[in-house]
């Protein structure tokens, strides 16, 4: 069945100006977020399997490493928002991951704190990370790794210094 001429899509609009093409499997970018989405998708699978939500997993990791920060110094440790932060300690403190404390030398601050229950997840949950580290590594010599390692830290480290 032929379309009428007034059915037919008609084509942009010619502005003499050359598209801009970058298509996205050649933009490291894109990838790394499909890569990351894809990592955060399989791990999180793993560890909802003991009550722990994705977002979560972002603050107990950090805290696994330097327990007692403030909400502020976590907020920038995992690179979220202050409101996002809290919404998420909100949750974290309801399930008894972490407590609150207040600062006795500045009011202002509050520290926080794994509890028992928070640091025992580490030992349940890490291993999960190492699963889904491996997984996705499989088959790529340790050369390689490295090498991506040191891209990748070499990549963030050039963002950060952009955006001071």
């Amino acid at each position: 069945m032929a379309k009428s001429s007034e059915n037919k899509v008609s084509p942009e609009p010619d502005d003499k100006e050359e598209r801009v093409e970058f298509h996205p499997e050649h933009s490291t970018g894109y990838l790394l977020r499909d890569t990351f989405r894809a990592f955060s998708k399989v791990l999180s699978a793993r560890i909802s399997a003991h009550g722990v939500t994705i977002g979560q997993w972002y603050f107990l990791r950090v805290l696994w490493e330097e327990d007692g920060l403030t909400q502020r110094e976590l907020s920038q440790r995992v690179g979220m928002m202050e409101p996002t932060t809290v919404t998420a300690l909100n949750g974290m403190e309801k399930r008894d991951y972490v407590r609150r404390v207040r600062s006795t030398e500045d009011r202002r601050k509050v520290n926080v704190f794994l509890t028992r229950k928070g640091r025992s997840l580490r030992n349940k949950l890490l291993p999960f990370a190492i699963e889904v580290n491996r997984l996705a590594t499989e088959g790529v010599s340790e050369d390689d790794l490295e090498n991506l390692r040191a891209t990748l830290r070499h990549m963030r480290d050039r963002l950060q210094a952009e955006s001071e």
